[in-house]
């Protein structure tokens, strides 16, 4: 029976009419009129009609319409008349209207009959459900309202006789899975079972995708109540493999794959069964490829999460090694010779749906999470075989495998490289050319995974071949060729690239000249690479290379060339970075008023120069330096347009909306509620690099750019900190509020009106941002802020407030981290032996860090400008010192002992106040087998004896003995231990020197001293302890005397090292000279035991 006159259905019925009109202005006027007349003035009447069409209509289009509408009605966000918040329509309805509109849907819900409209149904009842779910409802007597009648509905559509009933009831679990989380789960085991076990394969389906979602709401510790239902969900998948029912299966593998991300674990008992499984799918050629695809999916996901169970099985990695290559070789198909490959203008088509790409993807993820002790033997089992084979897939599959492990496999394929090399290098000679731009993908990705050995030892093999692949007869080979080189000259060093320069730059300018426009943008961006690493040496090319360029760019703006045009652009001003603005002369300022012209000239939004143009001006920037400053009146304007440029946000909860913004480039869509947020990311991208661009001319002009740092201040950087829309833009005006500080303080003063006004406005700003910055990340990045713009207004910058405020944000930081640490500790105890943590684990856990790095840096900052000013907040953190000092976590040790080195260091005798919590942590530190640690305490130590005064004196000489403790370690001079080793060197030499009256037996801790150098990598460290050594050289100290050839050769190692720099080094080889006259060294036998390197470094400095 209806709720509604007819006269509202006649109406609403007319209204779904011309809603469905394919007549354009009907169609407007029925979307005006529901927007206006029902949605704005009765909403309740609108929802309630829709649910009685879906009942009383006998039109199968129409229930169908209906549904629809109403599931987008029900759940489209507006402002409420009586809270004036923003609520979903449905949420807005008074309580009867609520309740009447559930009971008719869930009627509608029970009595549908066709499929396809009782999955629309059922959609519009899983929306209201999930409001109900995800919202508190109160109902008219103030207790929470529920919807009692909706679980009890579903039960009975689960157990029906009709198999589409039952079908829809888990699909509508799997979309609102709060509605069964607070049941006792041997009801829902029995549910989900019964279910798994349908006779009807739709329903079986249905009900593994709702068990995956279910089980994804799960907290960890009520997971393993429900693994008994997972050899009952992998049973499903032999049918639909054995039936070849690709669809299904590939549905039902989404389902285990979602399972397996979340508990891998659950999957321990079958595990060997489902890769075998899995195995048999990937092989079947008569399942589509996305079926097999997501069978490899679901084994790469199992490395992902859990690459001990994949380890621990005997097949699993030699049949998913052998399965991916297999899939590598299914590629071009039907073009054999490639001519169509060849022909292909777009080089950059997407295949990543395509078999080969999921293998060679797949390979990638096993390096990385297998790692290359367990996957080379298999995979190189096979390489050698490929690579000699008369197949082109072969040796194609077999180039591509190598450039896809070559990261994950680099600590032992480093090893190997010659050998990789060798049965590499000949398929550049291929006579396919599939094979050999398969091979120059391989070295340039090799040129980046092994960067530096590539680069020095294996250059000549790998510049010669690459560069006479240049001028291959094929584009998209040459162009490749180009492209992998740019991967090894970025990382080389111009004395490398130097002798290959002119070959490399012949071919380079011969590839200019292509017919093909996609070779010309590569072989600009190949020139633009050598010239940064070529750098000076590039000059000798500069008169024949831009003049070309010139001539690019002053061709006509013609939209097919204007990504050429940018390249050129690129290509020109990093030629002018790497020869300078000296060899330019009159060029450096034509470029400019090129780049002028192309800016003036810029009308379209998808123009690509735009983007180019704002790091083209950096570069000029940075090639005229103050000469720059008067072409800012042109390039400032633009620039501040795009930085000021505002969020575009769109909330859609209309299915075609979100549908179309998918369809466009630039827009990122976040789930929120059943609707999406859109964000025009393309905008503040743009955003984000004019603000970069900002910072590069404030810190390069720096007075010169003075005049507009206060707007840009005021309407750019301070508001970009809080720009919660776009997390680089508030990292880029993190870096960019230190350097527009600085270039007013050049320009005016540090103590000027001007800048004081700046400075207060914006330190309180950043201040704000440190207390309600939520992105660990970013927050980070504000407090390197922090401390910069802390350092650019130096001494006695921070008033009281300001250190308070500071520190009160700090401790709420502190609490929110311990929390944070305490939470990943239970998610480590409920993880079994060999299950890895995911990626978001490990990104928390190094985002944690950086942060704690970087706070520690705020509090170095703050003491050595505030001293003993700042301890009265410090002191407000002391729970937090002593609880991290003694932390089971090396980070927070570190973390604690550092601020405490900063207490030492900056507020002297003062600090002695505070000894008990100091002294012992540096005891312990000096001890602590963490070799970070070692060095913090090593280095308090030195700085009490240095910094401490007479309160410090006797703690500091009755440390000797653990400081010389830590230089008598095992592998004290490993990379990884001998910052401690050094710092503990440096320290005793400071005891020694500032503490001497404290120490007893001086001569024979002097001699033992003598033992811990040399230095040669703490640069920080080598001028206290050869600053001693010189003094002690002066002084003719007996047991330096007595060792003297020893002790020159330390002066030997750290001049080598370079770990001494200006005066010290002057003083060190003065005292070096002395000692050789003194003792009567014969220098040249000394240096004979020497390496060569060390010999004429040590001869040139002692002329």
């Amino acid at each position: 029976m209806s709720l509604l006159p007819p006269d509202v259905h006649s109406a609403l019925q007319q209204l779904l009419q011309g809603l469905q009109s394919t007549d354009n202005p009907t169609r407007t006027n029925a979307e005006e009129q529901l927007n206006t007349e029902w949605v704005a003035q009765r909403p309740d009447v609108l929802l309630m009609g829709l649910a009685e069409q879906l009942e009383s209509s006998t039109d199968e289009g129409t229930r169908s319409f209906a549904a629809v509408i109403f599931r987008r009605i029900a759940t489209r966000t507006a402002k409420e008349a009586s809270s004036g918040n923003n609520k979903e329509v449905f949420l807005q309805l008074n309580n009867e209207s609520k309740t009447a509109i559930r009971t008719k849907l869930l009627q509608c819900y029970a009595n549908e009959t066709h499929k396809s409209v009782r999955h629309k149904v059922a959609d519009a009842v899983a929306e209201i459900a999930r409001q109900y779910t995800d919202e508190t409802i109160y109902a008219a007597d103030g207790s929470r309202d529920t919807w009692p009648d909706l679980l009890n509905a579903l039960y009975q559509a689960s157990q029906s006789p009709d198999a589409t009933l039952r079908e829809s009831a888990f699909r509508i679990f799997e979309t609102t899975p709060g509605i069964i989380e607070k049941q006792h789960e041997d009801i829902i085991v029995a549910v989900f079972q019964k279910g798994i076990k349908d006779d009807d394969v739709h329903v079986r389906i249905a009900t593994m995708t709702a068990f995956s979602s279910f089980f994804q709401s799960l907290n960890k510790k009520a997971q393993p109540k429900y693994y008994v239902l997972i050899p009952d969900i992998l049973s499903t998948l032999v049918p639909l493999k054995d039936d070849h029912e690709s669809d299904l299966l590939t549905k039902a593998l989404m389902a285990v794959i979602e399972l397996a991300e979340v508990a891998s674990k659950a999957f321990k008992g079958v595990f060997g069964p489902l890769v075998q499984i899995c195995i048999q799918m990937i092989q079947d050629k008569e399942l589509d490829d996305q079926a097999r695809q997501n069978a490899l999916e679901l084994m790469a996901t199992f490395a992902d999460y859990n690459p001990k169970m994949c380890k621990q099985d005997k097949n699993y990695i030699n049949d998913m090694v052998t399965q991916c290559l297999a899939l590598m070789t299914d590629v071009g198909v039907d073009d054999d010779d490639a001519e169509d490959w060849n022909s292909q203008e777009d080089v950059d088509f997407d295949e990543s749906d395509s078999n080969h790409v999921a293998g060679e993807q797949t390979m990638d993820r096993l390096a990385n999470k297998i790692g290359g002790k367990d996957l080379l033997p298999p995979t190189f089992t096979w390489l050698p075989r490929m690579l000699q084979s008369a197949a082109w897939r072969d040796k194609h599959a077999a180039l591509m495998c190598i450039s896809a492990i070559s990261e994950g496999c680099a600590d032992i394929m480093e090893g190997e490289l010659e050998q990789v090399l060798q049965l590499l290098m000949p398929t550049l000679q291929d006579p396919h050319s599939r094979v050999r731009w398969a091979a120059c993908n391989a070295l340039g990705q090799m040129s980046t995974d092994f960067k530096g050995t590539m680069q020095t030892k294996y250059h000549q093999i790998v510049l010669p071949a690459l560069i006479e692949t240049l001028t291959a007869p094929e584009p998209r080979v040459q162009s490749h060729a180009a492209a992998a080189l740019v991967n090894f000259c970025e990382e080389a060093e111009k004395e490398i690239l130097e002798p290959y320069l002119d070959r490399l730059l012949t071919n380079l300018m011969q590839l200019l000249r292509s017919p093909k426009r996609f070779v010309q943008e590569q072989a600009l961006s190949t020139i633009a690479t050598v010239a940064d690493s070529a750098e000076s040496t590039f000059g000798k090319w500069y008169p024949e290379l831009m003049p070309a360029l010139f001539s690019v760019l002053q061709e006509p703006n013609e939209k097919e060339k204007r990504l050429l045009r940018a390249k050129a652009m690129e290509c020109a001003t990093l030629i002018a970075l790497a020869v300078g603005k000296e060899r330019m002369g009159q060029d450096a300022l034509n470029l400019v008023q090129i780049l002028g012209h192309v800016q003036a000239n810029i009308v379209d939004d998808d123009d690509p120069q735009e983007s180019y143009l704002l790091h083209c001006w950096g570069r000029m920037c940075r090639v005229l330096g103050q000469d720059f400053v008067p072409y800012l009146p042109t390039v400032m304007p633009p620039l501040m347009k795009l930085a000021q440029a505002k969020a575009d946000i769109q909330l859609l909860d209309d299915e075609e909306n979100v549908a179309q913004i998918e369809q466009e480039e630039g827009w990122e869509l976040v789930p929120l509620k059943g609707k999406y947020i859109g964000i025009k990311t393309s905008t503040l991208d743009d955003k984000f690099m004019a603000i970069e661009l900002i910072t590069v001319y404030a810190s390069n002009l720096e007075a010169g750019f003075a005049p507009f740092v206060v707007e840009i201040m005021d309407k750019v950087a301070i508001s970009g900190l809080a720009f919660f829309f776009h997390d680089p833009v508030r990292v880029a005006s993190a870096k960019a509020v230190p350097q527009l500080l600085n270039s007013f303080k050049v320009a005016h003063g540090v103590n000027s009106e001007q800048y004081l006004n700046l400075w207060k406005s914006t330190i309180e700003k950043i201040l704000e941002v440190l207390e309600t910055e939520p992105a660990i990340e970013t927050l980070a990045e504000m407090y390197q802020c922090f401390y910069e713009a802390v350092e650019v207004s130096g001494k006695d910058c921070l008033s009281n407030d300001h250190m308070s405020t500071f520190i009160t944000s700090a401790e709420s930081v502190l609490k929110d981290y311990q929390q944070r640490v305490n939470e990943r500790a239970e998610e480590a105890n409920e993880r079994e032996d060999g299950e890895e943590p995911g990626e978001d684990y490990e990104f928390a856990v190094e985002d944690d860090q950086t942060l704690l790095s970087d706070m520690n840096k705020a509090f170095h900052t703050i003491f050595k400008h505030q001293q003993q000013s700042f301890l009265p907040h410090w002191e407000r953190l002391l729970n937090y010192y002593d609880l991290f000092v003694h932390s089971q976590d090396a980070t927070q040790r570190q973390w604690a002992l550092c601020i405490l080195d900063d207490v030492l260091e900056f507020c002297g005798p003062a600090s002695w106040n505070y000894h008990s919590h100091i002294a012992q942590p540096l005891v312990d530190g000096m001890r602590d087998d963490q070799a970070a640690n070692r060095q913090a305490a090593c280095y308090g130590v030195g700085v009490a004896a240095h910094k401490g005064g007479e309160p410090w004196a006797e703690f500091a000489a009755g440390s000797l003995p653990i400081l010389f403790d830590v230089t008598r370690r095992p592998n004290a001079r490993s990379d990884d231990d001998a910052f401690a080793t050094e710092n503990a060197c440096a320290s005793i030499a400071k005891v020694l020197h500032f503490n001497h009256s404290k120490v007893q037996n001086a001569s024979e801790v002097v001699a033992g001293w003598i033992d811990t150098l040399p230095v040669t990598n703490d640069e920080e460290a080598a001028p206290y302890a050869y600053a001693f050594l010189a003094q002690l050289i002066d002084d003719q100290q007996p047991a330096v005397m007595s060792r003297a050839a020893d002790c020159f050769k330390f002066i030997a190692q750290a001049l080598e090292a370079e770990t001494l720099q200006g005066q010290m080094a002057q003083r060190i080889v003065t005292a070096g000279r002395k000692l050789i006259a003194t003792a009567g060294l014969d220098a040249n036998q000394i240096l004979n035991g020497l390496p060569p390197e060390t010999q004429q470094t040590v001869r040139t400095l002692f002329g």
